[in-house]
C-alpha cells in the first residue's frame, strides 16, 4: 500500500520532503540490543539482506527520504541502500538519499581530500552521481578550520556543488551544541537534528530553531522517537542507546501512551507528527531495523490525528534533561 503522506518544504534547499522519512544507521540490525554495537562501530551486526528487505519496503510504502551516512555499519547503510535502489529502478529517481562525511568508525577526518574521497565512494556503493544534500557529520572533537576551512570539509564539499555533485550542504552533529554552531554560522542550507526536538526533549528551542528560522535552513529531525521508546512506551532491559531513561521520564511516557490509546492513536504517529507541527520543522528520519518497522513509522506519519488529542497532549510535552532525569 503506497502512502499518500503530507509533504513540506525542507527550508531554502527548495526540496519537497515526507514528513516521516527513513533513519538507517540501524538498517537490518536484527536484535534491537545490538543497535548500540553498530553505531559504535562493533562488526558483525547489520545484516544486509534483512536490509535490503527493509529499504525495499518502505519504498513501497511510498517512502521517499532515505538518510545514511559512512560512519552507519562501516558503509554496510549505503551498501544496502544501494542494492535496495537497485531493486527498485522505477522508484529510485523519486527517492533522495542523503548521506554524511568526516566521521568514519575507524576515526575522524575533516580533510579536503578526505571529504572527496567520501563522498566518491558514496557515489559507488549507493549507484548515485549526485546526492541532494551532503552532510558533515559530528564534528564534535574537530578544529573548526578542519570543518569550514577551503582545504577543509566545507571547501570540499563547496567544490562538488559546483561541479553538480552535491546540491546542497548540510550539518549533522549529534551533540546539539555543536549543532546550534555550525547552523548559527548560516553556511548551511540543511540540518540534522538529533537528541534536541522530541515530546521529551525540546533542547533545539534555545538556539537551534531560532538559527534556522533566520537563516531558512531545512531541519531533519532524528530521534523523533527516542531510540523507540516513544513507539513502544517502556520496555524492561532496552538501553535506548545508553540513555538510561529515568523512571520519573518512563512514568511520563505511559501518561502520553495513555491519552494517545484514549484517542484511538498510536503513540509513535503523535509522536512523528508533534515534531513537524512547528514551521521550522519540515521532516522526520525515524530509525527502522526491518521491514515492520519502517512501514509502522510512515503509516504513523500518514495518520489522522485531530486538535483533541494535542490539545490534551500540550500539557505532557516535557523537556527531561540527558544525564539528570533521562
Amino acid at each position: 500500500m503506497e502512502l499518500t503522506m503530507r509533504h513540506t518544504t525542507l527550508g531554502r534547499t527548495g526540496l519537497s520532503v515526507p514528513v516521516v522519512g527513513l533513519g538507517a544507521a540501524f538498517i537490518g540490525v536484527p536484535d534491537p540490543s545490538r543497535a548500540v554495537d553498530e553505531y559504535s562501530g562493533k562488526p558483525g551486526q547489520m545484516n544486509e539482506d534483512l536490509g535490503v528487505a527493509t529499504v525495499v519496503a518502505a519504498m513501497d510504502e511510498g517512502c521517499t527520504l532515505i538518510d545514511t551516512a559512512a560512519l552507519y555499519g562501516r558503509r554496510i547503510s549505503e551498501t544496502i541502500i544501494g542494492k535496495a535502489l537497485a531493486e527498485r529502478p522505477a522508484l529510485r529517481d523519486d527517492v533522495i538519499v542523503t548521506t554524511k562525511v568526516g566521521r568514519l568508525s575507524e576515526g575522524q577526518n575533516y580533510s579536503y581530500d578526505a571529504i572527496l574521497r567520501s563522498v566518491e565512494e558514496s557515489q559507488r556503493l549507493l549507484g548515485m552521481e549526485r546526492f541532494e544534500i551532503v552532510y558533515i557529520h559530528d564534528a564534535m572533537d574537530a578544529p573548526v578550520e578542519d570543518v569550514m576551512g577551503d582545504r577543509g570539509a566545507l571547501g570540499a564539499l563547496r567544490k562538488l556543488q559546483d561541479e553538480g555533485v552535491v546540491g546542497h550542504v548540510g550539518s549533522a552533529m549529534n551533540d546539539p551544541v555543536t549543532n546550534a554552531d555550525y547552523i548559527e554560522t548560516g553556511e548551511f542550507d540543511a540540518a540534522v537534528v538529533p537528541d534536541a526536538w522530541s515530546l521529551l526533549n525540546q533542547l533545539a528551542l534555545a538556539r537551534i530553531l531560532p538559527a534556522v528560522e533566520k537563516h531558512d535552513v531545512g531541519v531533519v529531525v532524528a530521534t523523533p522517537l527516542e531510540r523507540g521508546l516513544l513507539a513502544t512506551g517502556p520496555m524492561p532491559g532496552i538501553d535506548y542507546l545508553a540513555r538510561r531513561f529515568s523512571q520519573r521520564c518512563l512514568d511520563h511516557v505511559t501518561k502520553i501512551q495513555n491519552v494517545c490509546r484514549d484517542h484511538g492513536v498510536s503513540m509513535a504517529s503523535a509522536a512523528l507528527q508533534w515534531c513537524v507541527r512547528d514551521p521550522r520543522v519540515a521532516t522526520t528520519i525515524p530509525g527502522a531495523r526491518t521491514p515492520d518497522e519502517a512501514i509502522s513509522n510512515l503509516r504513523a506519519g500518514s495518520e489522522e490525528i485531530s486538535d483533541a488529542l494535542w490539545d490534551d497532549l500540550a500539557p505532557l510535552v516535557t523537556h527531561f534533561e540527558h544525564g539528570v532525569d533521562r
